[in-house]
């Protein structure tokens, strides 16, 4: 279908009901650049496993069914029509643990995570399919989102930081990694390279994907840890435990308390997520002024 495709005429799809199917090979072609950026992308989301072993204290194969899981439900984004794929509410993630972490270690901080996510998001739901996402945010003083946002990054810093943060076992590489990545990602400098060097273009495309790299050699190269063992086969995900253990399934339900007492933090979780909608939308609009090959 998409090689009858003329300039300036909307991608083929097949309707179902309020979105626009869209399947690989049939609606639209193969593009190499965007599935190798697609496929070592994929590695960034590894980098939440030690996120779900050091706060919920997750076997290494029961956070790797996690990560499997995640990673399959990105792809069902832009299948559905969603020009922007989706990841993780970054700013927000000292704010989800900080909240967490007030839980003991076990099922209960387990219940809260789960009542937390699914407030947000139903919250998200109902807000995006009423239209009312907008007029909510505004209704949040600005100082208060100011506050918000800028604490969430605050919280990040002092989370890496603070005394028997991760600085003191890793300041050779945090350093140089931070430094690196600053330049990379806001510097001015670097976007000009892009436009001349395919080679930089392709390093800018891959987000934080190359810093994260960059960290595991340098690392042992301070010798902050050890070199990484590279080992050949395939990974065992445990889904079972995830699903006996870590669901609503299989502990039961979080009490109605843990909703109430998770709003404040679902809010301030929200606006953060608001403004991150903001800039995919502004991104996609200033793309359109472009890509005039394709009705939006």
């Amino acid at each position: 279908m998409w090689k009858n495709r003329k300039d300036g005429q909307e991608s083929p799809y097949i309707p179902t009901g309020p979105f626009k199917l869209r399947l690989p090979f049939i609606h639209y072609k193969f593009e190499w650049p965007d599935y190798v950026q697609g496929l070592l992308m994929c590695a960034v989301d590894l980098s939440a496993i030690p996120l779900m072993t050091e706060l919920l204290g997750m076997p290494f194969e029961v956070a790797l069914a996690v990560v499997i899981l995640n990673g399959l439900l990105y792809l069902t984004h832009h299948l559905l029509g969603d020009p922007v794929v989706p990841g993780w509410i970054t700013p927000a993630i000292p704010l989800i643990m900080a909240y967490v972490s007030t839980f003991a270690e076990g099922p209960e901080r387990v219940h809260a995570l789960i009542s937390f996510q699914l407030t947000l998001g139903l919250f998200s739901i109902l807000l995006g399919v009423t239209g009312l996402a907008k007029k909510v945010v505004n209704l949040v003083p600005p100082a208060l989102k100011s506050g918000i946002i800028m604490g969430a990054g605050f919280a990040a810093v002092i989370s890496v930081f603070q005394a028997g943060g991760r600085f003191e076992t890793f300041p050779w590489t945090i350093s140089i990694a931070i430094g690196i990545a600053f330049y990379l990602i806001f510097s001015k400098h670097f976007q000009e390279l892009k436009t001349r060097n395919s080679f930089w273009s392709l390093i800018g495309k891959l987000g934080i994907f190359p810093i994260i790299i960059l960290a595991v050699i340098i690392a042992p190269f301070f010798g902050e840890a050890p070199w990484p063992k590279i080992e050949w086969g395939f990974s065992s995900p445990d889904f079972a435990t995830l699903w006996s253990e870590y669901t609503v399934f299989g502990i039961g339900f979080p009490p109605l308390m843990m909703f109430v007492a998770g709003l404040p933090t679902v809010l301030a979780t929200y606006i953060v997520l608001f403004g991150d909608v903001l800039q995919s939308k502004a991104i996609v609009d200033e793309a359109c002024d472009v890509r005039t090959d394709e009705k939006n």
